[in-house]
Parts: C-alpha cells; sequence; structure tokens
C-alpha cells in the first residue's frame, strides 16, 4: 500500500492472524486426550484446525461431531482447560509487534475482530499487554451476528470513528476475507495463519495476500 493509500485503521482477526494460539490448542486437546487413555497428536495435525475454533478441536481428537452424544462434555470440558490457560505459549506472531507499533507510530489505529467468544478472547489480550493499544475488541458476544456478517466490523469501525471503506480487515481464514468484503474493506488474507488443507487462499478473492509476516509489514508501509 502506497502512502497515499494509507489506512484509516488496521483491523486483524486474532487467532492465526495476530497471535499464534496454537501452542496453547495443542497443548489443551492432547491434555484431555491424556485424560481419555489417547496418545497425543502431532502439533500440525492440530494447528492447522485451530481457526475453526473448539468445535474443530474435538472433531480432530476425537472425531466427534456436534450431534454425538459424547460431544457436550468433550467440548464444555477442552474450553474449561482452554480458558485456565490460555496465555501460557500464545504469542503476538514473530515481527507483529514490530508491524503494530509502525502502526501506531504513524497514528493509525488497530482493533481486533475476531469469533472467540469475550470469555477467552478478554484475558488474553490482557495478558499479552495488547488490552491498552487496542482501539477495538469485537466478539461474537458483542454483535448478533458473527463473521462472514460485517455486523462485527462495522462495530469496529465505529467504536474507532472510521468508514470501513477507508480502512483494512486481515485475516486468516475464507470467513475473514468474506466479512471484510461485506463490511465494504480492503482485505489481506494471510498464508502463515492456520490453512486447513486442501484449502486454497487464492480462491478467496482477497484484496491482497501476505506470504509471511514480513510481508505483511511492507504492505501496510
Amino acid at each position: 500500500m502506497k502512502a497515499e493509500q494509507a489506512p484509516a485503521a488496521v483491523l486483524f482477526d486474532l487467532d492465526g492472524t495476530l497471535i499464534d494460539t496454537a501452542p496453547d490448542f495443542i497443548r489443551c486437546l492432547n491434555l484431555l486426550r491424556q485424560q481419555h487413555g489417547l496418545p497425543p497428536l502431532p502439533p500440525e495435525q492440530i494447528r492447522r484446525s485451530v481457526s475453526n475454533g473448539a468445535r474443530a478441536m474435538i472433531r480432530v481428537g476425537f472425531g466427534l461431531e456436534p450431534d454425538h452424544e459424547d460431544y457436550a462434555e468433550k467440548h464444555a470440558a477442552f474450553l474449561d482447560l482452554y480458558e485456565a490457560g490460555v496465555a501460557v505459549e500464545t504469542t503476538l506472531f514473530e515481527g507483529m509487534d514490530e508491524v503494530l507499533l509502525a502502526l501506531e507510530a504513524r497514528g493509525i489505529p488497530w482493533g481486533i475482530v475476531t469469533n472467540k467468544p469475550a470469555r477467552f478472547a478478554e484475558p488474553l489480550i490482557v495478558a499479552l499487554g495488547l488490552a491498552q493499544r487496542c482501539s477495538a475488541l469485537v466478539c461474537p458476544d458483542h454483535v448478533t451476528e458473527r463473521k462472514p456478517h460485517p455486523e462485527s466490523l462495522h462495530l469496529a469501525c465505529r467504536q474507532i470513528r472510521v468508514e470501513p471503506i477507508k480502512s483494512v480487515y486481515v485475516g486468516d481464514h475464507e470467513r475473514d476475507i468474506e466479512a471484510g468484503r461485506n463490511a465494504g474493506m480492503r482485505t489481506i488474507a494471510v498464508r502463515y495463519g492456520y490453512i486447513e488443507e486442501p484449502e486454497s487462499i487464492e480462491r478467496w478473492q482477497a484484496d491482497i495476500i501476505a506470504d509471511t509476516v514480513n510481508d505483511l509489514a511492507k504492505l501496510l508501509q
């Protein structure tokens, strides 16, 4: 993005875009499997499904869908384990703090729009020292419709007092890019996130694709 195209604000998806939550998802799912007498799964098998949340974790870890009689118990147990340690191993992606600092230095506000419930997202950004830096945090609890509906992105833009058409949304899932388009925002899809195979990021129709955090930094300059 050229200087004359500097965004009024940059909004980020959370898991797989701004922060690497996979280590704690992997830890909690394998701990739950251990409690049920099952061996740990390879980290990469779990990692690529993290952006799809707890439902995907129970599918990966136990092969269960929500209509199975054992699903609710395992889903609740996983969430309890995760809530007890949302930031044990979770960090900003390497280089992401520099991206945020560069935006802040230029006076460009940034925020988070996530499908992660506030129960987990709020203590997580506090633990990572992001709460005071973030100009907006919108979770499913704050809106009627989840992404890919644009409601959450529009709410974040109102909180920051910017126009969606002048702002950018960055995400690692097709629903992020669809939500950004629905909101009238420019979109950046990040390939370094939790992309499920055989997903093709090119078909998401993002305005730009960033392969790495360094690429994202350059695009936002």
